[in-house]
């Protein structure tokens, strides 16, 4: 299928150039079920892009589409600050049931915007209120959001430029297996922990993801996480964990750090927590740290109450009999099989990944471009990661049959193989 661009002519004219997405996939989409899209011309795209993973569970899926429909039907409450209402208290009682009694979880939990950089402010701020410091240190390549505290601990220098003024009270770290093994895990941050002549103010809190999505599908080994976590707990500073788009299931377990065996004091959810692409974040910290005084961090849409209703019937129909984890790291062995023979194929390629979240990088930046572009010509959606964007990102959603996960990666094999 080669497929012919339509024309564009209100969102070129009328859109800003902010746009982005758009430009990789220039086509109008009108329609979308499962793991499919569908343009306003019948062509259909298979997708392995999934909302940059705000989709795990699919487009439309029919279990959480009839309990949305539902409510909207009955007149259930749709914006409601943080009121407390059934859709709410529903979603507390299944969060709780399914999700954090099962794993020894002790958290409370915060509703503070809608998107995942509400969640990251959210946590930044508290771990500053809860420690009375300022500086936070986050990692090479991180990504954390878009917003100023946000972008203050990501370390993409394009979106970093956009903030048109300083970003302050940050420090970067490196990223696990950043110099390539060659240097001991932490050595330069415990001694500049413990200089005295460092420069380093101590930080309240490390932030962190255990796979950068945004930063080329870095993945962080359960070691290195745990060396993390002990070296926070002797140096009294918070973790926070990251996981918007890694989080849900995506790497497996539900929350990615399971693997590690850490707990950390923070975590930030959102993307597929709504489980049908609504808007809805959580922060979560452990009770000790629950020192907010009432309003003192809120936002006008932080009630979704949509969002808790297909969030509550994503986690009753995909998490309570532990079955989506299963299912998950089986599709993620079928991924890294494809991943094997194409690299095999081709020798400027490697990969890397965890779950159904898998990167494919090569020697030339370019081509990683070139692959997506050949990939939505041949109709599969596909999105560059990485500081350079020189890394392929497969981010299919959870639910994907394994004959669409096949026919995708064939796809995309075809398109490495064109564009070589």
């Amino acid at each position: 299928m080669t497929i012919t661009p339509p024309a564009l002519s209100v969102f070129e004219t009328l859109e800003s150039e902010v746009r982005s997405y758009c430009r990789g996939w220039p086509a109008v989409f009108d329609r979308a079920q499962g793991a499919r899209l569908t343009d306003e011309d019948g062509h259909s795209y298979l997708d392995f892009f999934a909302g940059a993973g705000s989709l795990n569970y699919g487009h439309n899926n029919p279990v959480l589409k009839r309990a949305l429909i539902d409510y909207i039907e009955r007149d259930g409450i749709t914006h409601g600050l943080d009121m407390a209402t059934t859709a709410k208290r529903a979603f507390l009682d299944t969060f709780q049931n399914v999700v954090l009694r099962p794993r020894d979880l002790p958290y409370k939990v915060m509703f503070p915007g809608p998107t995942g950089t509400n969640a990251v402010e959210a946590a930044l701020k508290l771990a500053r209120k809860v420690k009375g410091r300022e500086s936070v240190v986050s990692f090479t390549n991180a990504f954390h959001g878009m917003s100023l505290g946000s972008l203050a601990v990501t370390g993409n220098a394009f979106k970093r430029a956009g903030a048109g003024i300083p970003l302050v009270h940050g420090t970067p770290m490196p990223f696990d297996n950043y110099f390539d093994g060659q240097v001991p895990d932490f050595l330069w941050f415990e001694r500049l922990l413990e200089d005295q002549g460092s420069g380093l103010n101590h930080p309240a809190a490390v932030i962190v993801e255990t796979v950068q999505g945004e930063g080329g599908i870095n993945v962080a080994r359960a070691e290195w996480l745990r060396a993390l976590q002990d070296l926070c707990h002797r140096q009294d500073m918070l973790l926070i964990v990251d996981d918007i788009q890694m989080g849900c299931g995506r790497t497996g377990g539900f929350f990615s750090f399971e693997e590690a065996g850490i707990t950390p004091d923070i975590v930030t959810l959102s993307k597929s927590i709504s489980g049908y692409g609504l808007p809805m974040s959580l922060c979560l910290f452990k009770p000790e740290l629950d020192v907010w005084e009432p309003g003192e961090h809120n936002g006008t849409f932080r009630g979704n109450n949509p969002a808790f209703v297909t969030a509550a019937a994503a986690l009753d129909a995909y998490w309570a009999d532990g079955q989506m984890e299963k299912q998950t790291l089986a599709r993620g062995e079928q991924v890294e099989q494809t991943m094997l023979a194409i690299c095999g194929e081709h020798d400027s390629a490697r990969f890397r990944g965890r779950g159904l979240v898998w990167g494919l990088e090569f020697d030339d930046p370019a081509r990683a471009s070139a692959v997506c572009a050949r990939a939505f010509q041949l109709g599969l959606l596909l999105e560059t990661s990485g500081p350079q964007s020189e890394v392929v990102k497969l981010l299919p959603p959870l639910t994907i049959t394994p004959e669409e996960l096949d026919e995708g990666l064939r796809t995309l094999a075809r398109a490495v193989r064109e564009t070589a």
